[in-house]
Order: C-alpha cells, then structure tokens, then sequence
C-alpha cells in the first residue's frame, strides 16, 4: 500500500549546500531560516496558537538524497563513513521514504511564516507536517544511545584577519549573525571523518549568499581564508 504527501511548506535556509550543514539539529543555533507556508495553510489558521511555543518538530523530505531502492545498511558520518549499520538504527539522509525531522526553535509566527532557527535543513527543503514541542511528553530523562552519546567534539576556528573583516561587513549587509554561523558549523568539523587534509587543501561551502573557505593549518585546527559573495 502507497500513500500520497503533499508539502505544508518550504525552508528558505542559510544553507545553500550540504557542506558543512549540522548533523543534528540545535548544534547551530545562529543558522536561521523561514519556513513559508503554502496553501491553504498560508492564511494564519493553520499558525494560531503557536506563539504560545518556543520549539516545534518538523517532519521533512530530504529532498536531495531520494532514492527509488530502499537501503538497508548505511554508513552513518558520525562514524567515519567507513562503518555499516542498519538504516533504522541511524540518522543517516538515506531514508526509506526520504523523510527527516528536526526539532527548531521558533523565533517568530506571521501568517503564512514561521521564523526559525538552530536548523539543519538545505535550502528548499519540503516540510510535510509542524508538530509543538511538548517537553514533558518529549524528553527522556533514561534515554540512552550508545552510537551517538553525546554532541561531536568542538575544534577551534581561527580566523584570518581579511576573512573576519569580510564576514562582519557581510553580516551588518543581510542583518544575519554570519560570524556565529560560520563558527558554529566549521566548529564541527564538516569534512568526512576519513580525510585527514594537509595544510595546502581548502574548502569551502555557501552560507546564505556568501562563499566561506577554509583550510587545516594543524590537525585538529581550522581557519577561515576567505568570506566572498557567492558566485
């Protein structure tokens, strides 16, 4: 049996691209989006009430990542890339209906928008379904998970003077905290757990409409080159 969804609405996010996009959510909480609603759930209606909530669930299509063969094992990034679980036992973007959820604050609710952050969701994201927060019903006080106990372990950001300056002047311009996002997300460590890069590779990743690149001077160590519009 097959069943049809329809998208309440869509993300419009910091993130333009994959790179470096927390693999949790509330890992980030200076990465800032807007899910706008469509009909018929653009009218304020379908909103009233939630200013009274400070998270909600979103239950999302990972938009970029649908297959048409289900996958049974995966490789999950929090364990390298290089260990094989089963699906149900991981986060991983493979899902067998493509189907994701992340709880995100709620900063602000219009009619036909909800304002939200410490995401993790690309640019364009569908979302089926908004669901309230219930702290007495949602957290587990015993929970346990041995595969992910806790968040990924920080690494210092360092920063190049021209770099800093560039991001400052492009956060005043989108009235965004740019500096916090990009510390927050390189702070993870957003390359595969299986590359160990010398100081001469560079990365990068576009954050709202600025391309931010970074390198590895040392191990365990970034540092952010350049903070340009994108393009």
């Amino acid at each position: 049996m097959s069943y049809n969804v329809s998208p309440v609405g869509f993300v419009r996010s910091c993130f333009k691209e994959k790179v470096a996009i927390p693999r949790q959510p509330q890992l980030a909480p200076a990465a800032r989006g807007v899910l706008e609603l469509v009909a018929p759930f653009d009218g304020g209606e379908a909103v009233q009430g939630l200013e009274q909530v400070s998270h909600v669930w979103l239950l999302f299509l990972f938009h970029q990542a649908l297959e048409d063969k289900p996958r049974l094992k995966v490789r999950p990034p929090r364990l390298g890339g290089n260990t094989s679980m089963g699906v149900f036992a991981t986060r991983a973007t493979h899902r067998p209906n493509g189907i994701g959820q992340s709880v995100v604050k709620l900063d602000k609710v219009e009619p036909g928008r909800l304002w939200i952050s410490g995401i993790d969701l690309l640019d364009g994201t569908p979302v089926l379904d908004i669901k309230p927060y219930v702290p007495y019903a949602d957290i587990v006080d015993t929970a346990t998970n041995d595969i992910a106990s806790g968040a990924p372990q920080l690494i210092p950001v360092q920063w190049l003077k021209t770099a800093l300056q560039q991001a400052q002047g492009h956060a005043q311009r989108l009235g965004e905290p740019l500096v916090e996002l990009i510390d927050q997300c390189l702070a993870q460590d957003p390359r595969p757990a299986y590359q160990t890069p010398g100081p001469e590779r560079e990365y990068g990743a576009q954050f709202w409409d600025v391309d931010v690149r970074w390198h590895y001077p040392e191990a365990g160590v970034i540092c952010v080159l350049e903070v340009l519009p994108a393009g």
